[in-house]
């Protein structure tokens, strides 16, 4: 038997299978993006901005977070506990993997525009069971020297381009700049942007 009559032999499930796998995985994260969105609870993060534009993939913010940087969630509760993960158990230091969770508090109640940031209080190394109704935990993953939430960078419509990097510029230049995302995390701590206030203006992703 030659190798062509060999190749049209095979049962069409030894080819079937494989391509059903691989488009299940390029299904999945927009599935846990819609499950997040629907089911997660709204929560408000500060932001500080990066990099405005990137020539390589279009335009886009770059956005880091408060509670991206190790000197803010070192001073929380622990932290400690956290570190002990990793092989140099060194505390100043999260080595790039390094799953945690940051367990973030509404601000009191009541409406404001833009806002509120919600509060770090204590960080992870599992995910929290049992929290109050006014405290979620947000996963993160360490990354050299910051931690990613795979919330850091954002494409707007063309037509909002300059509108939005012009806001950004005025806020970033003034005193009292206010720049925060709202996101929805999940029961699993997954977190999925839904908008972006710069002062009083809204733009929804």
């Amino acid at each position: 038997m030659t190798q062509n009559e060999e190749t049209r032999s095979l049962p069409i499930w030894r080819f079937a299978v494989p391509l059903l796998f691989q488009v299940g995985l390029i299904l999945a994260l927009p599935a846990q993006s819609i499950y997040t969105h629907i089911t997660g609870k709204t929560v408000v993060l500060q932001t500080i901005p990066v990099d405005p534009y990137d020539p390589l993939r279009g335009y886009s913010q770059t956005l880091s977070y408060d509670i991206s940087r190790l000197e803010n969630l070192q001073k929380l509760p622990g932290w400690q506990e956290v570190t002990k993960q990793q092989k140099s158990r060194n505390s100043n230091y999260l080595a790039s993997g390094t799953q945690l969770y940051v367990v973030l508090e509404s601000p009191p109640a009541g409406a404001k525009q833009p806002p509120v940031a919600w509060k770090p209080i204590k960080v992870s190394g599992t995910i929290p069971t049992s929290l109050p109704a006014n405290q979620i935990a947000l996963k993160g993953t360490g990354a050299v020297s910051s931690i990613r939430y795979g919330l850091e960078t954002y494409y707007f419509p063309e037509a909002q381009q300059q509108e939005i990097n012009q806001a950004i510029s005025q806020a970033q230049r003034g005193r009292s700049q206010s720049l925060v995302v709202e996101i929805k995390v999940d029961k699993q701590g997954n977190g999925v942007p839904i908008s972006l206030w710069v002062r009083d203006r809204h733009y929804r992703f």
